[in-house]
């Protein structure tokens, strides 16, 4: 069963793509917390540590599905040559899960890219002999100009890999900032863990939920999002970030969809 919540009219679904462990310690990752800090999240999130210490990630995507058509957020880890293999547990399951939630591909109208990192992106455009397609061969997909602009400092490879093969097909559109997409749902700019990051909303009134991207990468950020991360860009602009999007009123419910928690749907705490 595919894991998934309804939001109004709207359904979000969980896309498993890989699970394993970070690349450093993660103590290193989030040199800031505490033991007492670590000890909360552990509670919260039991799933992502293992009995070595290792911070275990899940890679996922989400789609959301709806009257008007299908989004798709962020693409994985992709297959066994995508751009994250140097790191990530490729080859991901993306393409199973699609069609484990009765996901066409070629049935999806948009794709945002939450940025430019290669466990996000990897099943966003595949090889095909010697050329490159778009996975999502009918959809559009949508990245901030900002993000595109700084791609020689996030990842260079990717623009001949990602981008150009976009380009070519015609399937890239560029935002500016917050962007409505269709009823109830906008992207909108999250930026400081990379230049250019955003998160997608679905908003039926007095419940919502946010798809987040690295917008919070591990249940610290969820009970602490003061706390920075090592490889966020701007760690003072991803806090802003997170405290702006985790804000609400008492009586709204936000849910979290999250691509690494071990869960994929929390919901955010109140302060």
């Amino acid at each position: 069963m595919t894991p998934a919540i309804r939001i109004g009219p709207i359904e979000i679904l969980a896309l498993a793509d890989g699970e394993g462990p970070f690349f450093s310690p993660r103590a290193e990752a989030f040199p800031a917390a505490t033991a007492d800090q670590w000890a909360a999240a552990d509670r919260l999130d039991p799933g992502a540590v293992d009995a070595a210490g290792r911070w275990i990630l899940q890679f996922r995507a989400f789609a959301i599905r709806g009257p008007k058509g299908t989004v798709v957020v962020d693409a994985g880890i992709g297959p066994a040559d995508g751009p994250a293999s140097s790191w990530a547990p490729v080859p991901g399951r993306l393409p199973e899960t699609l069609a484990a939630g009765g996901i066409d591909p070629a049935e999806v109208d948009t794709v945002v890219l939450t940025h430019l990192h290669t466990d996000h992106v990897g099943w966003a455009v595949v090889s095909e002999g010697e050329h490159r397609r778009p996975y999502f061969s009918n959809a559009e997909y949508l990245l901030q100009r900002g993000e595109l602009e700084a791609i020689e400092t996030l990842n260079p490879q990717l623009r001949e890999t990602l981008i150009d093969p976009l380009r070519r097909a015609g399937r890239l559109r560029l935002l500016d900032g917050d962007t409505p997409l269709r009823g109830g749902v906008q992207v909108l700019a999250t930026p400081g863990h990379t230049p250019g990051h955003q998160s997608v909303l679905v908003d039926a009134g007095r419940e919502r939920a946010l798809v987040t991207g690295d917008l919070l990468v591990h249940a610290l950020q969820l009970l602490y999002p003061e706390l920075p991360y090592a490889h966020e860009t701007d760690p003072e602009t991803a806090r802003r970030s997170r405290e702006r999007m985790l804000d609400r009123d008492a009586a709204t419910v936000l849910h979290l969809a999250t691509p690494h928690l071990t869960e994929p749907f929390v919901r955010a705490r109140g302060r």
